[in-house]
């Protein structure tokens, strides 16, 4: 059984993605802006291996 719900925010972007096919080329070089970067592996595993240890609760203050 399959279903045709469509929510209006979905319908909404198929209608405007439909009407301004160039919506979708800007999606993607905006996420190749802030999102699609060619990471580091030797700073991430720096990171980890420098941090200190994060309590369960960050923002609970420690017992006196």
């Amino acid at each position: 059984m399959s279903s045709n719900y469509e929510s209006e925010i979905g319908r909404f972007l198929r209608e405007m993605k439909e009407e301004d096919p160039s919506i979708e080329s800007g999606q993607k070089k905006g996420r190749a802006i802030w999102w699609d970067k060619r990471m580091d592996p030797d700073m991430y595993r720096r990171f980890r291996e420098s941090g200190l240890a994060q309590p369960a609760y960050a923002y609970q203050p420690k017992a006196k």
